[in-house]
């Protein structure tokens, strides 16, 4: 048995497929906002968005940590919009690309509950998982 846990939730059910579609349709929506603002910073975000939007689909080992692909993805909007707070500039786009990606956390979060059983279930698991891998 590998160090990563054998609970491969699967995506099924209207809800559920609903909900894949459309994270992965806002994920690469913010990801093309960004690349059409030019410059290395722009353009690196957008290529972490689509292999964010690209993990969550692809099938293989990478199925059973969709999980933390999940997380992954709450955590690197959440910078993203931090570091807008911080330093970015405040026009028309950047409000809208702020409130899809606000839209993209609560509905990764709704996915998290309904595949994962929400962030309690999946903490458990992760402990599980890194308690199999230190032996």
């Amino acid at each position: 048995m590998g160090a990563t846990s054998t609970h491969q939730p699967q995506v099924s059910g209207p809800l559920a497929i609903a909900l894949r579609i459309a994270i992965v349709a806002l994920t690469l929506v913010t990801a093309q906002i960004h690349l059409t603002l030019g410059g290395p910073m722009f353009t690196l975000n957008a290529i972490g968005y689509a292999t964010l939007a690209a993990a969550l689909v692809l099938p293989g080992p990478i199925a059973r940590v969709r999980w933390l692909t999940r997380y992954a993805l709450i955590g690197f909007t959440a910078v993203t919009i931090a570091g807008w707070l911080a330093f970015g500039a405040r026009f028309d786009l950047a409000y809208i690309d702020k409130a899809i990606e606000a839209v993209l956390i609560t509905l990764v979060l709704v996915e998290s509950w309904v595949i994962d059983g929400g962030p309690v279930a999946v903490a458990r698991r992760a402990q599980r998982d890194v308690a199999a891998l230190l032996g």
